[in-house]
């Protein structure tokens, strides 16, 4: 009869065993502290430098792991000067070396193809829809539908492969191999654009012509301090265009790899129908978001001269029509449409690629010359795999000459030798050749073994020698090196020689165009309440709407274009314009600032200044009884900011700010508890930055603090002489209690 076992007995058990199991688990159950450091390395580098450096920077040969696999596969698969096949067969067949997913490659080989119109040397042959470049709508078929095979220009990318010029690595599973490089025989990684995002850093490197670029690289090898822009005069695209010419910023990107450059689309001008042909387009926009833009502007009344615009895309190639209006000037139109559209547009370049490994930014001239001493490289690796097959030929042949002396022998020892296995050995024996010479001459036919046919094989002695010595003479002379290199670059230069698809316009002719803001200018009258609400009404004193416990603080007028300084608690200034806000009806709610310019949590109003051009002169005043006194144009800024930080001091609360005509001497009214305090603004003087801390003009009692502080006019106090100091800092004098008349 078996034991009967509680409930108890097993949770005790269980307990025992997990004290025995967490005792050979070193700080089981221990809770410890992990710098956040510690993690990021342990962690997130291996992850980034994956992304760096097998996903998203070209190598110097000019592709991106995703590039070389396909292609290699397509390699592979005899796709070079074979007929096409399905996508789907060779996105399948990548996957053997990508183990991304059959979404991701399908999409490399769309980029990599002749009919997406993405590069300026196509390295996939394709057969049937595989999208647009410039579209973002025209979507490619199915990998189902389509066909491709490799270009003839691979024959350039893959000819030294099989020479040993290439290192292999295993694949991801290690069942098969492919090329850590590719040897090609002309600087593709400039040849092409590549666009790359990693880990904290990018890559945006555009494309040069063909020919352009041989011809400089051939210069650079004759002269490293060749200068590049005689031969190279500018970037080169597969949309077209224009390209702006600045020779200053072109000679920038050459050394640096960093820079931006301008391009602006092409056009025709139908002078019959008054339409604008846009033919082709910057490769940075789409034809989607020009006309959107288009169609934004048109809505906006930007654009009164056009009367429609429509995309006019079909099989013959990239168009968009606008229409104008009867008298319109076409070339202010463009003008204006290069102005509001991605019609003109900036290629910001960053020649950010992997050299041995590492990322490295170059310039163009660094990267032609790296370039040069790789494929350096990969013409020495080929010479010598070269010379030791012919030497190893030549080894085989002179063993073989060895038995042309007497073949009869030759035969007789393979005859009488009783084992196989002996055979060799008798033959080296017999002749006095090696093993290698003699396993060639025991595998020879026997048919073969007649004076002519090893007449004729020894014959090429002589010509191997000369082809090993030639050879020889390549590895030892780097000049014959670099004279190979030259020779391809000439040749490929000639074969696939393309005139320059982006023309360059030199000095390009400004047209003067009417303003583009088309915001409209009338008076308006502002009111600014003290719960931080703003209205704007087209009548002045209209009543506005207030909530129950709100007050009006401040009202002027000004125009709808004026701009607005919107001060703040936490020192900061947020800018604006009153035509920024709609118009109000007595019936209607104000705008909240607050809301409507982002104010952060708990960040409160201070004050409103209005501008019209930035020449008035303003006081701020601040609790601890000093003003500051700055050029309202210090807080004027060339970019369009929303938002400045520290715009005034921060040592003590602002208690207002009054902004007064330049020139204007004002006379300015402080309060501090009972004591008030008139005096002359001329007293201040003038600081060039916007957050100084002022000069002390009141002096208040300890535990008091100015109140307020306005502008003083005639009028306000009835007795006002024995409030008014000419000098500063003053003490103030007592109020008798007199009301004050604002």
């Amino acid at each position: 009869m078996k034991p009967k076992v509680t409930k108890s007995k097993l949770n005790a058990n269980k307990q025992t065993q997990s004290a025995k199991n967490s005792a050979h688990i070193e700080n089981a159950g221990a809770v410890i502290e992990t710098p956040v450091t510690d993690t990021l390395i342990k962690n997130y580098m291996p992850y980034a430098m994956s992304v760096i450096v097998s996903r998203a920077l070209p190598e110097i040969d000019g592709f991106k792991p995703a590039h070389r696999k396909l292609l290699y596969t397509m390699y592979k698969m005899g796709l070079v000067n074979g007929g096409r096949t399905k996508s789907a067969n060779i996105v399948g067949q990548t996957m053997r070396l990508n183990p991304h997913g059959d979404t991701a490659i399908y999409e490399t080989m769309v980029r990599l193809s002749r009919g997406n119109e993405s590069l300026l040397i196509p390295l996939v042959d394709s057969k049937g829809n595989f999208g647009k470049a410039y579209s973002r709508d025209m979507a490619y078929a199915a990998s189902r539908y389509t066909e491709a095979k490799l270009e003839s220009v691979c024959n350039e990318v893959f000819g030294d492969l099989d020479y040993d010029a290439a290192d292999f690595v295993p694949n991801y599973d290690n069942t098969t191999t492919e090329p850590a490089l590719l040897p090609v025989k002309f600087p593709t990684i400039l040849a092409n654009d590549n666009i790359g995002i990693a880990v904290s850093m990018a890559s945006n490197i555009c494309g040069f012509n063909l020919t352009e670029l041989c011809d400089t690289t051939i210069a650079l090898i004759r002269d490293n301090k060749a200068e590049i822009i005689n031969t190279l005069p500018a970037p080169d695209f597969p949309g077209g265009g224009y390209l702006l010419y600045d020779e200053n910023a072109l000679k920038t990107i050459y050394e640096t790899g960093r820079g931006s450059i301008r391009l602006r689309a092409r056009y025709n001008y139908d002078k019959d129908a008054n339409v604008i042909e846009i033919t082709e387009i910057p490769p940075t926009a789409s034809i989607e978001s020009i006309m959107d833009k288009l169609a934004e502007n048109l809505k906006l009344g930007k654009l009164k001269e056009i009367s429609d615009a429509r995309d006019e895309t079909d099989l013959s190639g990239l168009k968009i029509a606008v229409d104008l209006k009867r008298g319109s000037d076409p070339d202010i139109v463009m003008a204006k449409l290069f102005r509001l559209t991605p019609l003109e547009d900036t290629f910001s370049c960053n020649f950010n690629l992997l050299i041995g490994g590492r990322p490295r930014v170059c310039g163009v001239r660094e990267i032609l010359l790296e370039w040069t001493e790789f494929r350096a490289d990969c013409v020495k690796r080929k010479t010598t795999h070269k010379r030791k097959k012919a030497a190893d030929k030549l080894h085989l042949l002179k063993g073989l000459a060895k038995i042309l002396l007497d073949i009869d022998r030759a035969i007789k020892i393979i005859r009488e030798t009783e084992e196989e296995t002996e055979v060799t050995g008798n033959l080296m024996l017999g002749f006095g050749i090696d093993e290698i010479q003699a396993e060639y001459v025991a595998e020879i036919k026997l048919r073969h073994l007649n004076r002519g046919h090893i007449l004729n094989r020894t014959e090429e002695i002589s010509a191997l020698e000369k082809e090993i010595a030639e050879l020889q003479a390549i590895l030892d002379d780097k000049k014959k090196i670099y004279n190979i290199i030259i020779s391809e670059l000439r040749e490929i230069s000639a074969k696939y020689a393309k005139p320059r698809k982006t023309l360059l316009l030199y000095n390009a002719a400004t047209v003067d165009i009417p303003d583009l803001d088309e915001t409209p200018d009338y008076p308006v009258w502002c009111t600014i309440t003290d719960h931080g609400y703003f209205y704007k009404f087209k009548a002045e004193n209209s009543e506005p709407r207030l909530k129950d416990d709100d007050t009006i603080v401040k009202s002027f007028e000004c125009k709808n274009k004026t701009e607005l300084l919107v001060f703040t608690d936490k020192c900061n200034v947020y800018k604006t314009a009153c035509s920024e806000f709609s118009d109000k009806k007595a019936k209607d709610l104000g705008d909240y600032l607050g809301g409507s310019l982002g104010f952060a949590s708990g960040e409160t109003l201070i004050s409103v200044i209005p501008t019209d051009d930035y020449t008035e002169i303003l006081y701020i005043f601040f609790a601890n009884g000093k003003c500051g006194k700055v050029p309202l144009n210090a807080y004027e800024t060339k970019q369009n900011r929303k938002k400045l930080l520290n715009a005034v001091s921060e040592l003590s609360p602002v208690v207002a700010l009054i902004a007064v005509p330049q020139g204007t001497i004002p006379d300015l009214l402080l309060t501090s508890g009972t004591k008030k305090l008139i005096f002359s603004g001329a007293l201040v003087n003038m600081k060039s930055t916007r957050d100084t801390q002022g000069v002390q003009v009141f002096n208040t009692p300890r535990g008091f603090a100015v109140e307020s502080a306005v502008l003083f006019r005639a009028g306000m106090l009835t007795n006002a002489d024995k409030f008014v100091s000419t000098k500063i800092p003053s003490g103030g004098f007592t109020d008798t209690g007199e009301q004050l008349r604002l």
